[in-house]
């Protein structure tokens, strides 16, 4: 299995740009490019909101709520932060498997027993048809197990629109699309060439599209031909 260096690691989040739009991951990761959007705008204030403004550390009973922590994975390549991640009590014997000699729960400094790993994703929007979100989910669970060395078998996100959790099981299916997303993002920074134009339906909601151009530099439209069409419409409407 590749393991990549330090140096290597690339933002968790880009994960969920290429999955939306190849071209959006380029422009923002290869080009620094970004634009805000009332949704972007959206989303921050509630990333903002969740770690700023709430407490980072909070014990209810037998669930631990850590905020903001520092996430990373040297065999996907990347690093992030994690919006939450809960600790649930499993037990207090030395070691609580799955029954297969899985570890499902750690010992945390301080803390009496055994705690299970829940990681939480804030999303200002609702459920999307893609699994964008789901991947971003499951890669920082992928992370918490090889740091922690402890099984994270599932996690939440919660929509800010619909105000309520959507569990997710961390499958077989999800890792290897976490995976072989990660593995295409990496190739797509290396080659460092950003994919051509191609409008469709998504662009609509895309804070970029100002600056990706999809109906100017899409398939089969040359930026010289719109220039010029351009100079000619204003030509033509002073000559009138």
């Amino acid at each position: 299995m590749t393991c990549y260096s330090e140096d290597a690691l690339l933002p968790l989040s880009a994960l969920q740009h290429l999955l939306f739009c190849e071209r959006q991951c380029a422009l923002i990761h290869i080009e620094r490019i970004w634009e805000d959007n009332p949704l972007t705008i959206e989303g921050s204030h509630q990333h903002k909101w969740v770690h700023e403004e709430l407490p980072r550390r909070e014990v209810h009973g037998d669930v631990l709520i850590l905020r903001g922590l520092a996430l990373r994975s040297l065999k996907l390549g990347l690093v992030g932060v994690a919006d939450v991640v809960e600790f649930h009590r499993r037990g207090r014997s030395a070691v609580q498997d799955d029954g297969e000699g899985q570890r499902t729960a750690v010992s945390l400094k301080r803390l009496p027993g055994l705690w299970a790993p829940f990681p939480v994703e804030y999303k200002h929007g609702k459920p999307k048809a893609n699994h964008c979100d789901e991947v971003q989910l499951c890669a920082q669970a992928m992370c918490i197990e090889e740091m922690m060395a402890v099984e994270v078998p599932e996690g939440a996100l919660f929509y800010g629109k619909v105000r309520r959790r959507h569990d997710v099981f961390l499958g077989n299916e999800l890792r290897k699309l976490t995976r072989t997303t990660a593995a295409r993002l990496h190739g797509l920074i290396e080659k460092g060439i950003t994919p051509k134009a191609a409008k469709t339906p998504k662009c609509k909601s895309c804070s970029l599209k100002d600056l990706c151009l999809p109906k100017i530099m899409g398939a089969g439209r040359s930026p010289n031909r719109y220039l010029t069409g351009f100079v000619d419409e204003i030509m033509r409407e002073e000559a009138e």
